[in-house]
């Protein structure tokens, strides 16, 4: 297959890309779809793709693997191959380039390479875009481009395509809001959970997890009265150990700064003294769904000050705190939530009732109601 390929630019080629381990699978059902085809799972050795030279129509082929085959993650139909060489396929990218790229349009190249070569991906991209550029007239825009060239090298063997870039699965792309934003803006209050020194431990683990897992502006532990100090120890011990667990698994992950959570204690009812004027949210069961208030929720984002968020335990906040709330209000109508989850539902939920608005604020042009600094010292 490789040297007649390799001969000729245009090419019957498909890279399918599929999990690891489902390469094998993967083909067999294309086997059925196209059994005069030519079909190599793992090629050259490269678990995960299936190369595939049609019998057939390649795009017919190509929507009917997406179409029937979940096990495919991705189809990408070449529409030129070559050799694994910068110059050489850069030369033939410009030369298909004005079939599927307008010079009113934006472009980017993206390239994986598989194998030892003596250039990086980057080095294609740049050779590559260059030459797109200078044959289209087209502008390069590597985040949401209008178009993608894209360049599959798999050893010696390079394969060319085109796609509209809306095809590509991006994590945050035009029309989503950053939610960490405005939960920057939050002060999670939690009651500790006491009982068992094990379970205090292993509960706080969680909830401190989750607070970090949405970046909040702050954790304050609160709580009531006198209690058992080993209990409560136990319980800020896992809350920091969760905090730290997730936090280092997010500086490596993600591709910006990174906020650990602070943690405070505070007994609860002085912390409502201390914050009288503030917006005070509780969620417990007996308060409205979230879905009712929505609209009084985003009034309170909009106020550009710090927000409070209080959360029960083994025991729910006190009904007399109730008063000196803005909202009371229950994410699960029918469903009493865990210690650990509470918190994570209410800023999911939170989120979503007010997410379409500061999108909208954002692509306007608009200071976003969640980017203003909190009024009140955190």
């Amino acid at each position: 297959m490789e040297g007649r390929l390799l001969a000729s630019r245009e090419c019957q080629l498909l890279l399918v890309k599929t999990i690891l381990g489902m390469e094998r699978v993967a083909a067999s059902y294309i086997a059925e779809m196209d059994p005069d085809a030519r079909i190599e799972p793992a090629p050259r050795g490269f678990r995960g793709l299936v190369l595939v030279e049609a019998s057939k129509d390649k795009y017919e082929l190509a929507r009917e693997i997406e179409a029937k085959v979940p096990e495919v993650e991705k189809v990408v139909v070449a529409e030129a191959c070559t050799e694994a060489d910068p110059a050489k396929i850069a030369e033939t990218a410009a030369a298909l380039a004005p079939r599927f790229i307008s010079s009113n349009e934006t472009f980017a190249v993206r390239t994986v390479r598989r194998g030892r070569h003596g250039f990086t991906s980057i080095d294609v991209n740049v050779v590559v875009g260059d030459a797109v550029r200078r044959a289209t007239g087209a502008q390069v825009n590597l985040r949401y481009p209008d178009k993608v060239v894209a360049v599959e090298i798999i050893q010696d063997l390079a394969l060319i395509a085109f796609y509209p870039g809306s095809r590509e699965w991006r994590k945050m792309k035009p029309g989503k809001y950053p939610l960490y934003k405005l939960f920057r803006r939050f002060s999670i209050v939690q009651m500790p959970y006491l009982g068992p020194l094990d379970a205090c431990r292993t509960m706080g683990v969680r909830v401190g997890r989750e607070v970090q897992n949405f970046e909040v502006g702050e954790l304050v532990v609160a709580p009531i009265g006198l209690v058992d100090a080993r209990q409560l120890y136990e319980f800020l011990g896992g809350v920091f150990e969760g905090i730290e667990s997730r936090y280092q698994i997010q500086r490596r992950s993600y591709g910006r700064d990174v906020r650990r959570v602070p943690v405070y204690v505070q007994d609860l009812y002085q912390l409502v003294r201390s914050r009288h004027g503030e917006p005070i949210i509780v969620f417990e069961p007996e308060g409205d769904p979230i879905s009712k208030r929505a609209k009084d929720v985003l009034e309170i984002v909009k106020r550009g000050r710090r927000v409070t968020l209080l959360f029960g335990s083994r025991e729910g906040i006190p009904e007399g705190v109730y008063r000196f709330a803005d909202l009371v209000l229950d994410i699960a109508p029918g469903i009493t939530l865990s210690t650990e989850y509470a918190a994570a539902a209410a800023l999911i939920a939170i989120g979503s009732v007010v997410h379409d608005e500061l999108a909208a604020e954002q692509v306007n042009g608009e200071d976003s109601a969640a980017d203003k600094q909190p009024k009140d010292a955190a």
